[in-house]
């Protein structure tokens, strides 16, 4: 355990990435941002649009208030659009319930649109600097690699086990953005342990997905304020029975109405 935890600190001192600019704040909810847009998506992807969201948006409070229209423009690029209108639900109920003070439970913030239990312990411990155990794509990886090289089908209540023994318990924040480091050079460097995971899927390809065309009808709405059905089907090349099904995916999630024979966005 000591020569797995001294590995992690010696790469996170020499190579650790002190520069992004979530690690730089305490501030609750500066932080929550950065989970919501960290899920499934690259860091360098991430930076300048929580840059210029949180420049937007710098409070609970501001978020809140917001149009939807102008959260998911400012989303664009980022992807999986339903963690925005999540993210604005959320700040929403903080905003009204607590006060635009986030909570310091677990049980609460798990509770809260588009967040998990893995990601509610993330926002606690790096928020208030709070030891406790999760798991997520990373620490799996390395977990996996050196204690579980030579299992299959590994469950992650056996990983959670270990990664509860080697909390840094004095300085739990460092301690995971340590492990999310250097889980994050690992992936470069050999064939991922992840795929011994008893919770391991493949992700579906995103080209010539449903969730491709989900994005590409917000940003023809995001342009033109509106659209006819019409419109959409012959700017998306697609069917009419798919775009159909595509857009009530997009009520059902309320992103979208129909008004006046025309798509618009749900303010």
């Amino acid at each position: 355990m000591q020569s797995f935890k001294k590995t992690i600190w010696d790469y996170y001192k020499k190579q650790g990435r002190h520069d992004l600019p979530w690690r730089k704040t305490k501030d609750p909810y500066k932080i929550m941002v950065s989970e919501y847009m960290l899920q499934q998506t690259q860091v360098g992807r991430v930076i300048p649009k929580y840059l210029a969201f949180i420049k937007r948006f710098p409070t609970f409070k501001s978020l809140a208030n917001a149009k939807i229209p102008e959260v998911l423009k400012l989303w664009q690029g980022l992807g999986y659009n339903r963690r925005a209108l999540y993210l604005k639900q959320a700040a929403e109920i903080i905003e009204l319930e607590y006060k635009g003070k986030l909570p310091k439970d677990q049980n609460i913030l798990t509770k809260l649109p588009g967040i998990g239990p893995n990601t509610a312990a993330a926002i606690l411990t790096y928020s208030f600097n709070i030891p406790i155990t999760f798991i997520e794509t990373n620490i799996r990886r390395i977990y996996i690699h050196f204690f579980f090289s030579k299992s299959k089908s590994v469950d992650d209540k056996k990983i959670l086990a270990l990664v509860a023994k080697t909390v840094d318990t004095k300085n739990p924040r460092e301690w995971y953005w340590a492990l999310m480091d250097y889980g994050t050079y690992l992936k470069t460097q050999i064939v991922n342990p992840n795929r011994k995971s008893k919770h391991y899927t493949k992700q579906s390809k995103f080209k010539g997905s449903d969730r491709e065309i989900r994005g590409k009808i917000l940003r023809i709405i995001l342009k033109d304020n509106s659209v006819r059905k019409t419109k959409l089907t012959t700017e998306l090349h697609e069917e009419k029975e798919r775009v159909n099904r595509v857009l009530k995916t997009l009520v059902k999630d309320g992103f979208i109405k129909e008004s006046g024979g025309k798509i618009v966005l749900i303010k």
